[in-house]
């Protein structure tokens, strides 16, 4: 009798059990059908500890990893994938949303992996596709990033959520942003997320301190925040009209997110008015005015979207709001389009988890061309992570502000300050004797650019430096009295990065001949070698760059030979070399070719006494000297004296011009 009393209790039990684990799934899956992912998770636990079906079970494993994706917790959500996989689940959906979990918590070999697997049974799906897609891009912006400088604002961030900052009448040292902070009115904890309701509240930036201050709630007197939830808030531009999300709560169900608008005066906020830009029955959230306030952006999932949230906009018509018109395929996406921000300037940003991106939310950038048809980018890294990044806002006339991100580091939703520091072109130069490598000071540097600037300053110490425009070409001229000119260019064409320009200029005295390097001939021939011709070419430079110069052309051999073959040989290279100049266009009437054979022996600069440790300075290198050298001094020493220079005669040459005939 004892043991059919114990069978029967056993089969008591296990039916209660099993009803148990019935209620608790279905229970779950209401919660999970009206976007309660907290309260859901919790009952597919209670569910999951009682069902003895292992299919069951596996199907409860894979709908908490659903909800922990939808909340933004993709370390726990990737985790329950995984072992939803393990079990066997057959949706090759799991396998996708997993390895897109992988790639918001960079572990992107194993996510490579697993999107590969899903596209051996999907071939070319798009999502997958896009996923391998968003891996690289990752990596290239990560490798590339854009000059954002990102900083945590301690001051104001929590442990809870803090998020959608928005500054006050185009200020920097305010701002109204969403928080669940333990200050927050609505006490109750949201079945979305597991935390309290959100409110606004404001931060003033410190003056004296340098600092934020404490958040204070937005309104402590129950007008704007309330029990309910609010939060996500658009300004007009002078802080005094204000729009925000409002979801409220019954004790029987969810009655959504609808926007609100409310007027301050003197520091007092009205009673806030529904506004009527949707039916009664269709979320609306995130608002987003435009500059002149006459376009208001919202996020909804109103039917006519292109899956999950979309971006829509009303046009302000009196003192209402027209007809909703969606953005269209290229802003949103089968995903979640969301947060979106309009900056003075026009430019539309929103947060996406469909677009390619780094992972979870991103932050994308939007601009509409002349035919009004968007043209979508990702900000890239360090503005975006492979976390949530989202709600952006910037500084009206500035290119700086604040975003949310849940990024490595935060303790939560968490908000970030972003500052691009402004672009700067600049050039520094410095001035030299070239002959004694001396600074030069007093020099007269001229700078012409295609903006228009047309400039002259001295040289202090040998240096100058100049302040350069974008989009600009700039010359730099560089001359005095004595010396031959010198210069360099520089321009900022496309330039999207500071730079600093840096030049040495040189400036070669004319009371001395100038050596031109590299000037080689046939053996016992005048005929110049192809790489002479590109050597003259730096010759053509300098006349061309100094008009007033005319010069003599002089070639040199070394003693080997009798003189009157040396001086012949000499005077045609030196013709030569003149011929050539005259082929590119120069004057003849400022050159004149003139060989010396052997009677002008080369005087030791300092420059030739640095390279060659046999030689000082001022040393003549005469047949004599030569002589007494090693045979391979003498080699080196016959080479330097075969050699083509040039000297100044004059700096006063104007060129002239025929006539045209008389027609």
């Amino acid at each position: 009798m004892n043991y059919v009393r114990l069978a029967l209790l056993f089969v008591i039990i296990v039916i209660l059990g099993s009803c148990s684990a019935g209620k608790y799934g279905r229970d779950a899956l209401l919660s999970h059908d009206i976007g309660e992912y907290y309260n859901a998770i919790e009952k597919y636990r209670k569910a999951n500890r009682k069902e003895k079906d292992r299919a069951k079970r596996m199907d409860y494993t894979f709908a908490i990893a659903e909800c922990y994706r939808y909340i933004g917790d993709y370390e726990r959500a990737s985790l329950y994938y995984k072992n939803a996989i393990r079990r066997g689940h057959p949706e090759l959906t799991a396998l996708l949303y997993h390895a897109d979990m992988l790639r918001a918590t960079q572990d992107y070999e194993e996510s490579i992996e697993n999107y590969r697997i899903f596209l051996d049974s999907v071939p070319n799906d798009e999502r997958a596709l896009a996923g391998l897609e968003a891996i690289s891009s990752t990596q290239d912006w990560v490798a590339n990033p854009t000059n954002h400088i990102i900083n945590p604002v301690k001051e104001i961030n929590s442990r809870e959520s803090d998020f959608a900052p928005v500054f006050v009448a185009g200020r920097d040292n305010e701002v109204i942003f969403t928080s669940t902070r333990k200050a927050a009115t609505g006490k109750k904890e949201s079945l979305i997320t597991g935390q309290s309701y959100a409110d606004l509240f404001r931060a003033t930036f410190g003056i004296q301190r340098q600092k934020w201050e404490e958040p204070k709630l937005l309104d402590d007197n129950l007008i704007i925040n309330t029990t309910d939830e609010e939060g996500t808030a658009t300004l007009s531009s002078t802080g005094e009209q204000m729009i925000f999300t409002r979801c409220r709560y019954d004790k029987t169900k969810n009655l959504g997110a609808e926007l609100y608008s409310s007027s301050q005066s003197r520091g007092s906020w009205a009673d806030p008015i529904k506004v009527q830009v949707v039916g009664d029955s269709i979320i609306a959230a995130h608002p987003a005015l435009n500059s002149d306030e006459s376009v208001l952006y919202f996020v909804s999932d109103m039917p006519g979207g292109f899956g999950g949230k979309d971006i829509w906009s009303a046009e302000k018509q009196g003192g209402s709001y027209g007809k909703p018109v969606n953005l269209g395929g290229v802003v949103n996406s089968e995903g979640d389009e969301m947060f979106p921000f309009v900056r003075d300037n026009g430019e539309l940003y929103f947060s996406s988890n469909f677009h390619i991106g780094m992972g979870g939310h991103d932050i994308f950038m939007a601009v509409q061309n002349e035919d009004e048809s968007w043209i979508v980018e990702n900000m890239g890294s360090p503005v975006n992570s492979p976390a949530d990044d989202f709600g952006i806002a910037f500084v009206p006339g500035e290119n700086k502000g604040m975003f949310s991100s849940n990024r490595k580091g935060s303790r939560g939703d968490d908000l970030y300050s972003f500052v691009v520091p402004p672009t700067i072109f600049q050039v520094m130069g410095e001035v030299f004797d070239k002959e004694t490598g001396e600074v030069m000071d007093g020099v007269t540097v001229r700078i012409i650019g295609t903006d228009g600037t047309n400039l002259k300053m001295r040289t202090q110490n040998g240096k100058f430096q100049l302040k350069l425009q974008p989009e600009t070409e700039y010359i730099f001229a560089a001359f005095r009295d004595g010396f031959l000119r010198d210069k360099a260019s520089a321009n900022t064409l496309g330039m999207e990065d500071s730079k600093e320009f840096l030049f040495e200029l040189f400036l070669t005295p004319t009371d001395s001949p100038i050596k031109v390097e590299n000037i080689n001939y046939e053996f016992g021939s005048w005929e110049l070698l192809p790489a002479s011709k590109l050597a003259l070419d730096t010759v053509v430079q300098i006349l061309v760059f100094n008009p007033t110069i005319t010069i003599e052309l002089m070639a040199h051999t070394d003693f080997v030979g009798s003189d009157q073959f040396n001086f012949d040989l000499s005077q045609k290279r030196a013709q030569s070399v003149v011929d050539y100049l005259i082929e590119k266009g120069i004057n003849p009437q400022r050159l004149v070719a003139k060989g010396y054979g052997e009677t002008w022996p080369k005087m030791v600069t300092r420059k030739l006494a640095e390279q060659n440790d046999f030689l000082k300075r001022n040393d003549e290198l005469t047949e004599e000297f030569i002589l007494k050298l090693t045979e391979e001094q003498q080699e080196l020493a016959r080479a330097i004296n075969r050699r083509t220079e040039f000297r100044v005669l004059s700096t006063d040459f104007i060129e002239k011009f025929d006539a045209e005939p008389e027609q």
